[in-house]
C-alpha cells in the first residue's frame, strides 16, 4: 500500500509563509531557499511551501480548496488555540463552533490555505455510540 508522508502548498512567497508556519507549529524549516521551504513534523510527515510562480509543471489552484487539519485532545484545547491564533493576526474564517463530529474553528494561512483545528466529539471516537 502506498501511504502519503508529504504535503506541498503553493505558495506566493515561500520565505513569508515558512516563517508563518515556523511560529504556528513551533519549528524550524529543515530547508529553506527563496523558492521551496521544508518542515519534517512529528511522525516524519513533511509539509513543504513551492512557490506557484516556479512549480513544474505550473499550478492552477490557488488557496482554499483543501485543509491542512489539526486534532487536539480537548474542546477547551480549540477554544485556547483559537485564541492563541487570533492574538497573532491569523485571520480566522469560522470562530470555534460545536458541529456533529465535535467542536472546530478554521483560520487562513498568508495564501488562503485553510487551516482546521477541532476536537473530536466522544460519540465519534467510540465509532458513533453515545457514551
Amino acid at each position: 500500500m502506498i501511504t502519503p508522508n508529504f504535503v506541498i502548498l503553493y505558495v506566493d512567497q515561500p520565505q513569508r509563509s515558512g516563517a508563518f508556519y515556523s511560529a504556528l507549529l513551533g519549528r524550524e524549516p529543515v530547508e529553506s531557499s527563496p523558492t521551496f521551504v521544508l518542515f519534517v513534523l512529528d511522525g516524519g510527515f513533511k509539509l513543504g511551501l513551492w512557490s506557484r510562480h516556479t512549480v513544474e509543471p505550473a499550478a492552477a489552484a490557488a488557496g482554499g480548496g483543501s485543509e491542512i487539519v489539526f486534532a487536539l485532545e480537548t474542546p477547551q484545547a480549540v477554544d485556547a488555540t483559537h485564541a492563541d491564533w487570533s492574538g497573532r493576526g491569523l485571520n480566522i474564517l469560522q470562530a470555534p463552533t460545536d458541529m456533529d463530529f465535535g467542536r472546530t474553528f478554521v483560520a487562513l494561512d498568508p495564501d488562503n490555505h485553510r487551516l482546521r483545528v477541532y476536537w473530536l466529539n466522544d460519540a465519534d471516537q467510540a465509532g458513533g455510540e453515545q457514551k
